[in-house]
């Protein structure tokens, strides 16, 4: 038995029927040149084999009084045939109907009374292909341990034969399992030394906090004006997802030129994007906000949450989408840099004091009543910077599809894999119309930042070239030169 953390146990308490709290992927597959017609059927074989399931694919919940208090995982029978699922679009099995059925995979909770994680095998895709949905509860795993784990599961050996699930990364007598029994004294102890330890790091988290309330970079005060938008508003159950796909060395290409990160890139690319649609939607005068996480460094072979979060302007406000990456890059690169300067327990006691208003307004039901925090979430992160394989079979993208809070009705997720950034949209059906534009103009958001560049490079002047003059030596005249360059 083992306890979760202080955020595990956090998301965990956000679960409703209408905000289940699960993340999910979608891979999308292409098959080996030789693959026979049953290749997806001996995949869902090889995959059921193995019974072996490291924490948390072999653990639920523990039941009874204290699991409120204090929720923890225990080892459980995984029934195989409930959790890995094989399906088949109906003919020619086109992105559309993988779309729809992922949105109505993903629109079901999870079943909180067996293991948190559920893996559908989808055949049929049109263009030699088939896909897998993967998905788990947001308090066993968070966006990086999930990369992390495909990147495990997968292989950059295009000649392996290796197919077993994802589930299949540990082994017996590693520290990610245990099956010691936990006392009631230490299951009641445990929260108080937790909160223990999270103190400790108070008076570094109040340090760090005034640095980030400071000046008119800070984005934490920017949350105190977050304006409302058609975003936030409750949601309903079902969900509608989006999908883009960018080319990685156009965004290098950008950031190079503009001494940005590619992740600022991309959050003026979503901007824009974002900017477009409230103009044919619902405008909005002020900017709005995202809420970027941050990975954190995290034991080896731990899963759960290792993340914390800052709030970010994307310029929505803005017609000139080089000044909205300039606004961008100065907030992020502060931020990351305040949140970097925090020790570890004060990172954790951070991402907790972000997500306090969230759950006590979703647990009492007025989430969508209060002023939002920011407008939603946008989070990047990296796969692989090389092709993945399984059974031989060359993963063609990695779309993510993340999760909602009420009054927050869309979600913004980039996974960067091989030469490509992945794009998954996360809206309410009801809440937010027309998702699919939104990852269309992403592509155009793109274009036109490349353009705005490219003019700007056309009219600006062109430095003077020195004067060379006898008595100059060549050593002397280089120097310059190098200078006029800087």
């Amino acid at each position: 038995m083992r306890p979760l953390s202080p955020v595990d146990a956090t998301f965990l308490r956000m679960e409703s029927k209408r905000t289940p709290m699960h993340v999910g992927a979608l891979l999308t597959f292409k098959l080996p040149n030789d693959a026979p017609p049953e290749f997806v059927q001996q995949l869902a074989e090889k995959m059921r084999t193995r019974s072996f399931m490291p924490e948390p694919f072999g653990f639920k919940l523990a039941g009874g009084v204290l699991s409120k208090i204090s929720p923890a995982w225990v080892e459980a029978e995984v029934d195989i045939d409930y959790h890995l699922r094989h399906s088949a679009l109906p003919y020619p099995g086109c992105e559309r109907e993988l779309g729809q059925l992922v949105e109505r995979l993903h629109s079901h909770p999870l079943d909180l009374s067996r293991p948190l994680w559920e893996c559908h095998l989808i055949e049929g895709l049109e263009n030699s292909r088939f896909a897998i949905y993967f998905k788990a509860h947001h308090c066993a795993i968070d966006g990086m341990g999930a990369v992390g784990m495909v990147n495990k599961w997968l292989s950059d050996d295009p000649d392996s034969q290796d197919g077993s699930g994802p589930w299949m990364l540990g082994a017996k007598g590693e520290d990610n399992t245990t099956d010691k029994k936990t006392s009631l004294i230490q299951r009641l102890t445990k929260p108080a030394k937790s909160i223990s330890k999270q103190a400790v790091g108070l008076k570094d988290l109040m340090v760090g906090l005034s640095k980030m309330a400071q000046g008119p970079d800070s984005g934490a005060r920017m949350a105190l004006t977050t304006p409302r938008s058609l975003f936030n508003k409750p949601v309903s159950q079902q969900r509608r997802l989006g999908t883009q796909m960018l080319e990685l060395a156009r965004i290098k290409a950008i950031s190079k030129a503009t001494k940005t990160t590619s992740n600022d890139v991309l959050l003026a690319v979503c901007g824009s994007a974002i900017r477009r649609y409230l103009q044919e939607t619902s405008p909005v005068d002020e900017s709005l906000l995202a809420s970027v996480p941050m990975g954190l460094k995290r034991s080896a072979g731990k899963g759960g949450n290792a993340v914390a979060g800052f709030v970010v302007p994307l310029g929505t406000d803005l017609e000139d989408p080089l000044q909205r990456l300039q606004i961008i890059h100065r907030v992020t690169k502060r931020s990351k840099r305040e949140i970097l300067e925090m020790t570890p327990v004060a990172q954790q006691q951070l991402a907790l004091l972000g997500l306090s208003p969230f759950v006590a307004g979703q647990m009492l039901g007025i989430l969508p009543k209060i002023p939002p925090l920011f407008n939603f979430v946008v989070s990047n992160v990296v796969l692989s910077k090389g092709p993945l394989y399984l059974m031989g079979a060359e993963l063609e993208a990695m779309y993510p599809v993340s999760f909602l809070f009420d009054g927050y009705a869309i979600n913004i997720t980039l996974v960067g894999y091989n030469d490509h950034v992945a794009i998954g949209f996360l809206g309410c059906r009801e809440a937010v119309p027309s998702l699919q534009r939104l990852a269309v103009y992403t592509g155009d958001a793109l274009t036109e930042l490349e353009h705005r560049l490219s003019d700007q490079e056309q009219v600006k002047p062109t430095a003077s070239k020195p004067k060379e003059t006898p008595a100059e030596s060549p050593a002397k005249t280089n120097a310059k030169k190098e200078e006029a360059i800087e």
